[in-house]
């Protein structure tokens, strides 16, 4: 007799297996086979009953699951992202370079020159129109300026002189003017006005002396000029005469003069201690400035007993 095919999916009947299973599995079968006749209309009743039951058991959609779901998968998300900010950086080089080949292609100085070629135009401009309405133009400026910026502008104005003045060319023509104007500055000060009174004063008391004792004549010209004439040659000053040495100074011209002369030297040692130079008027000045000074130390510790006979030699005058 033929071998049986097996149903796919049916248990195995072998005679190997376990009896207990072959039973329990032939009862399967034999109840599968009578299920479609002998409860034909409990079936349908069950199959009716179903959709209900169902309707029943699921539970009513929520908000959380009509929200739409996150992409599933992360690496889709960061590389949108990448894209984006690729697309975002192209965008932002692209202006860049555009900028940069138009600043390139501008040259500054020109545009520098330009700048103030119209703000001088400008100046010029508002000059004009300020002097056609007869106001004052520095005053009508100044409107636009608080006081704490003009202060600030003529703080300035100060520095950038005494800086000019400070690196400008030096010589002694120079140092001698500076000081003259800062002593003439100092007079005017201390009391100037009243000893130039003073000495307009006696000025006139000895020429009022000289004419009372006959030495000197006061002669009206034609045209009412009064002149003082000299007759035994002792009023006015020549090379030969020393009556100057008849002037006596006050003591206060005396302590004006000593105070000059101690600031004087105050100033000195204060620009030497400025330079770094300690004071050695005493010493052979052999440097031009700090650093100098430095090096030729430097020679003198590694040469100077080598170089000691020929510097005494050309002191002495008998070097060869």
């Amino acid at each position: 007799m033929p071998a049986t095919r097996k149903r796919k999916g049916s248990p195995s009947l072998d005679e190997s297996e376990d009896p207990a299973k072959r039973r329990f599995a032939e009862s399967e079968q034999v109840a599968a086979a009578e299920a479609p006749t002998a409860g034909g209309p409990p079936v349908a009743q069950e199959a009716q009953e179903t959709p209900a039951e169902q309707s029943e058991a699921e539970p009513a959609p929520t908000e959380e699951d009509a929200a739409p779901t996150p992409p599933a998968n992360d690496r889709a998300a960061r590389f949108a992202a990448l894209r984006a900010r690729n697309a975002a950086s192209r965008k932002s080089n692209l202006a860049e370079t555009k900028n940069e080949v138009h600043r390139s292609s501008v040259d500054p100085s020109q545009l520098t020159s330009l700048n103030r070629k119209r703000d001088i135009a400008q100046l010029k401009l508002l000059k004009a129109e300020v002097g056609e309405s007869g106001a004052d133009f520095e005053r009508k400026r100044a409107w636009d300026w608080t006081i704490e910026e003009s202060e600030r502008w003529d703080e300035k104005v100060a520095q950038k002189k005494a800086n000019r003045d400070k690196n400008a060319f030096q010589d002694y023509n120079q140092e001698a003017g500076k000081v003259y104007e800062r002593q003439l500055g100092q007079m005017q000060k201390g009391g100037f006005d009243e000893r130039m009174q003073a000495y307009e004063k006696d000025k006139r008391d000895a020429i009022d002396r000289a004419v009372q004792s006959g030495g000197l004549e006061v002669v009206e010209t034609a045209d009412g000029e009064l002149i003082a004439v000299d007759k035994d040659g002792s009023f006015y000053s020549t090379g030969d005469s020393s009556t100057f040495t008849n002037n006596k100074p006050t003591k206060d011209a005396v302590d004006r003069l000593v105070d000059d002369i101690k600031k004087a030297e105050e100033m000195r040692l204060k620009k030497r201690r400025e330079r770094g130079r300690p004071d050695e008027d005493g010493q052979d000045v052999t440097y031009i400035n700090e650093k100098n000074k430095q090096f030729n130390m430097k020679l003198a510790r590694f040469y100077n007993k080598y170089t000691a006979d020929i510097r005494e030699s050309f002191e002495r005058g008998t070097a060869i």
